[in-house]
């Protein structure tokens, strides 16, 4: 009687319980809708936001709305940047197996190519006066020495900047200064490192080449912006990776 009773159970009751839990999951689909996924690399304009979503260049208004998609090529494109009147979209297209820096109208249109070089090219932002910057390593292949460098919107010439070694950074809105991580990582995923690879934040005058550091107890800081004169950037301080902010102007540190 036992041996029947558990059939019963299995053969009637577990298909039913089931169904009804599959039921419910899909009507709380359907109540709650899952929304777009894995939206990265933003670049906030005045009036817009730029966006990477799988890899291609998105923008939408800065009060939300319906996003438009950029660019479509087979390619990625990653790492866009608006310009400082909101008019031009720059990003790291990586078409035909290279990166290389390109532009597009924000209001959408052929995306233009601006650096020729065979080693990857990324966009790192824009200069006060509409340039782009970007960072290359096509003075140092061999040795993994990267440095920044601007070109023109329009395209022309790359023109390296005043900073020996510098890996990922952004510039002052004033163009006065360019705060940067110096070097990458062997193993980017390696949490809470402790060792050489690890280093602070560096922030350089480009007229005086004067250098100054932020605070430093060893750990890994990295993905240095900047906003009003204050340098934001990651920090895995506390052995988590957290945001934190630096004045240079007043040397303040905080943990935000």
């Amino acid at each position: 009687m036992r041996r029947l009773l558990q059939a019963f159970l299995v053969a009637f009751l577990v298909p039913s319980l089931l169904g009804v839990a599959s039921t419910n999951a899909a009507a709380q689909a359907a109540v709650q809708p899952q929304g777009t996924r894995f939206l990265g690399q933003p670049s906030v304009g005045a009036d817009a936001i730029a966006f990477v979503h799988a890899n291609d260049i998105w923008v939408v208004g800065r009060d939300g709305g319906q996003a438009r998609r950029l660019t479509s090529d087979a390619g990625a494109e990653t790492d866009p940047a608006i310009s400082p009147d909101g008019k031009w979209i720059a990003f790291t297209g990586e078409y035909g197996g290279d990166q290389d820096v390109y532009v597009v109208a924000a209001e959408g249109g052929q995306p233009q190519r601006l650096t020729w070089h065979p080693g990857p090219d990324v966009v790192q932002g824009w200069t006060p006066d509409g340039k782009i910057m970007f960072q290359s390593g096509r003075e140092g292949v061999q040795t993994r020495m990267w440095k920044f460098y601007t070109v023109p919107r329009t395209g022309g010439l790359p023109t390296a900047l005043a900073v020996p070694q510098a890996f990922q950074g952004k510039m002052s809105a004033d163009g006065k200064m360019v705060a940067y991580q110096e070097i990458s990582f062997w193993d980017p995923e390696w949490r809470n490192y402790r060792g050489g690879q690890a280093q602070a934040i560096r922030m350089v005058n480009l007229s005086t080449l004067d250098q100054t550091f932020t605070p430093w107890e060893g750990e890994r800081q990295t993905n240095p912006s900047w906003m009003d004169g204050v340098v934001y950037y990651l920090s895995e301080r506390d052995w988590a990776t957290n945001v934190w902010s630096f004045d240079p102007r007043t040397n303040q540190e905080k943990q935000l």
